[in-house]
């Protein structure tokens, strides 16, 4: 079978595709057949040695997916054949070997996906869905004023869409373009502040008419983290889910202390079990099926375009989600 792998940490153009064997299910194991891969930025930061551990090479890089079961193991029931699967990998503790036409997993972990909904929209709402999910429900939005950065993301796009569901006061999107936000007006939002534009945070205030943030969803990071704390209202909360870094004055410190107001971390992998993974993925997918939930895929490519894929993701012109479709 054919898959992506990449032995030397760099550019994009280190994604090589390469012949390996196809796996064979184990016993409690199915093997799927791959007809979308999600691919995520980590991944990218993964491939430049940049993430937050180094991973060993050669390394298959993917965590999700969704296909067509194709074989099954022992202990594994027959009418399991044929199946459309939702693989979500990362919950299984399973960092690496998405990318491929193939793969073998724990036949328990596979979620049924509705045959009104297509590949690629059950992959977009596998990691970017239930973050989403998972951030509205640690921080209900109901009667708030929200701050979604990378508004149009993944993540942010779907956020958008379940923070109006949750009846928040206010939605305001922050994005790098005007056609990014114009995407995120579409979904739900109220207003949209282009941080590209160096008074985009005087530009809000105003807009906000002296009012501020009571919640920022923060998939930013750097820079960008210090500026929104900044319009936090008092006792609001900036929960930040990035993966990079930031840094804050001791002035913002003392602010938010005096106006109490907190700065929480949101990771997800520590939130799910088996049982809630199942029944919130069901429920994320029966949204896109009845159209209550939209969807945005930002770019598709073959998994021999792996490396425009990575390109696309890494130029941050791109909105949805990104897959591949061996």
């Amino acid at each position: 079978m054919k898959a992506i792998e990449f032995r030397q940490f760099g550019s994009p153009d280190v994604l090589k595709l390469v012949d390996v064997p196809t796996p064979s299910p184990g016993k409690g194991e199915a093997l799927v057949r791959a007809r979308a891969i999600g691919v995520n930025y980590f991944e990218v930061l993964m491939r430049q040695d940049r993430y937050t551990m180094t991973p060993e090479l050669p390394m298959v890089p993917g965590v999700e997916l969704a296909g067509v079961v194709e074989a099954v193991g022992e202990g594994v029931r027959p009418s399991l054949l044929g199946s459309r699967v939702a693989v979500p990998m990362f919950a299984q503790g399973r960092g690496s070997g998405g990318y491929a036409e193939f793969v073998t997993v724990d036949a328990t972990t596979l979620v049924p996906i509705p045959d009104g909904l297509s590949f690629e929209p059950a992959v977009a709402l596998m990691i970017q869905g239930l973050t989403a999910l998972h951030l509205v429900r640690q921080n209900p939005p109901k009667n708030k004023t929200l701050l979604v950065s990378a508004a149009s993301g993944g993540v942010g796009s779907l956020l958008v869409q379940l923070a109006r569901n949750g009846s928040a006061r206010a939605i305001v999107a922050v994005a790098s373009s005007e056609e990014k936000l114009e995407l995120a007006r579409s979904l739900g939002a109220d207003l949209g502040a282009n941080y590209a534009q160096p008074d985009w945070p005087a530009t809000l205030k105003a807009a906000l008419r002296g009012g501020g943030i009571d919640i920022v969803y923060d998939f930013v990071g750097g820079e960008f983290t210090g500026t929104a704390i900044d319009l936090l209202a008092p006792g609001g909360e900036l929960v930040f889910g990035a993966l990079g870094r930031f840094t804050l004055s001791a002035k913002q410190m003392e602010t938010m202390f005096s106006q109490n107001q907190v700065l929480r971390g949101f990771a997800l992998l520590p939130l799910l079990d088996p049982v809630g993974l199942r029944t919130d993925l069901a429920d994320l997918f029966s949204r896109a099926e009845e159209g209550t939930l939209k969807v945005t895929i930002g770019g598709r490519f073959s998994l021999q375009e792996a490396e425009d894929a990575h390109r696309a993701i890494e130029s941050r012109q791109t909105t949805g989600k990104i897959v591949l479709a061996p």
